[in-house]
């Protein structure tokens, strides 16, 4: 099939940061266009590259870093602050407006300081070794040189990181390299490798981390080197961190959500804190009130078990390992709290918000990442008897589509 050549105004920004407009139609997709703009564009199978602006938007600004528009991780840096966060809050309003609801929506909170976590892809060429990100829609690789959206001392490591991971990795191979920036310093996780582990080759990377100043080394859980167990602090209280655990990406972010749950549970004496992870909320919520934490993951209860045994100064902490999605807790075992917090992945907490609704629980504080599936849990809680509070935007994936919010829920 023939690669078309058109001429398109774009009407409206799409949800994933995309342009759209009308072509024969159809509506088409062009990454990195702006409302009103005119822009010529390349369609091939239904899929349109922009190929040139030719009436730019007001709104259109110079991207801050050269590898936009190859590289995947960002899709609207050429959009102005106050248009991008304008777009940001309209998408969390949209969602909620889908369910039926209307949302009172603040305005997005950007978090000040860079992302404090990533994952990154290496791969072997014959020669060399790339790490980086995938570029947008393409199993192409980009190395990167620079990224304004990283902490410094991540940047700063990857050329030692590069040296590291090449012989670990056969020629024309791939591998994840998940990097964090703690409270002792970077911590590295591998996985993917393809090559064998012996001992010269893991005298050689305790070698190279330490040169680097890395606080530990793993390869698929596995500790190769560790100078300092690699801690974050949640309210005061330090847990360790397990190799690759999730965690949220900015500390600015993570600390307002904190504040944000805090303050909309208000003064409750016990609560279940669902989805816990390592405790990033269960120990702010820990200085006020005793804690429920429940998680489906044995290793973050038990790095957060861990931080209750070795921390001090805050309320009861009880941990309890359970999956969420297919084992709900029950309206009767809710009705034993003052109130909920739940910090579900992407998909959501349907079966867990039915059973809220069911529940005689007076309070209830939602942190998503994922505005569609939190405004379908919103309903239901609504639907229940709940009335909706302010909903706070929270910008923590900075050029991106993606977009947090905290809500609180009332009887």
């Amino acid at each position: 099939m023939a690669t078309e050549f058109i001429e398109v105004e774009i009407s409206r920004v799409g949800a994933q940061g995309d342009g759209m407009a009308n072509a024969s139609g159809e509506t088409i997709f062009i990454p990195f266009a702006l409302a009103g703009e005119r822009v010529r564009v390349s369609v091939l199978s239904g899929r349109a590259e922009l190929i040139e602006v030719l009436q730019p938007s007001g709104d259109r600004v110079t991207p801050v870093c050269h590898h936009f528009g190859k590289c995947g991780g960002c899709a609207l840096q050429h959009m102005a602050s106050a248009t991008y966060a304008d777009w940001k809050r309209d998408q969390v309003i949209a969602a909620f407006r889908a369910r039926a609801i209307d949302a009172d929506v603040a305005p997005v909170f950007i978090p000040a300081g860079q992302r404090r976590r990533t994952v990154l892809t290496a791969r072997r060429t014959d020669d060399d070794l790339h790490l980086g990100f995938h570029a947008a829609q393409s199993h192409d690789l980009i190395d990167i040189a620079e990224c304004p959206v990283l902490e410094p001392r991540i940047i700063a490591a990857f050329a030692g990181l590069k040296r590291m991971l090449k012989p670990l990795i056969n020629r024309r191979g791939e591998a994840r390299a998940t990097v964090t920036l703690t409270g002792a310093g970077l911590d590295v996780a591998v996985s993917d490798t393809d090559k064998a582990l012996t001992i010269p080759l893991r005298s050689a990377i305790a070698k190279d981390a330490a040169a680097l100043g890395l606080a530990r080394f793993s390869i698929d859980s596995d500790p190769v080197y560790e100078a300092l167990p690699p801690f974050l602090t949640f309210g005061g209280i330090d847990v360790r961190l397990p190799p690759g655990i999730f965690i949220q990406a900015v500390g600015a972010a993570e600390a307002e959500m904190a504040r944000l749950v805090v303050d909309g549970l208000g003064k409750v004496k016990s609560v279940v804190d669902l989805f816990a992870g390592i405790g990033a909320l269960t120990f702010p919520i820990a200085a006020r009130a005793k804690v429920l934490a429940v998680d489906s993951e044995k290793t973050a209860i038990a790095a957060l078990s861990d931080g209750v045994r070795k921390g001090s100064g805050i309320k009861p902490v009880t941990t309890l390992v359970r999956d969420l999605f297919r084992e709900p807790l029950s309206a009767l075992e809710l009705n034993e709290h003052d109130a909920v917090v739940f910090d579900p992945p992407r998909a959501g907490a349907e079966a867990q918000a039915r059973m809220l609704a069911r529940s005689k629980v007076k309070t209830v504080v939602a942190v998503s990442c994922n505005p569609a599936t939190l405004a379908r849990d919103a309903r239901i809680l609504i639907d229940g008897g709940y009335k909706m509070g302010r909903v706070t935007p929270i910008d923590q994936f900075h050029y991106t589509p993606h977009i947090e919010a905290v809500v609180a829920f009332k009887r």
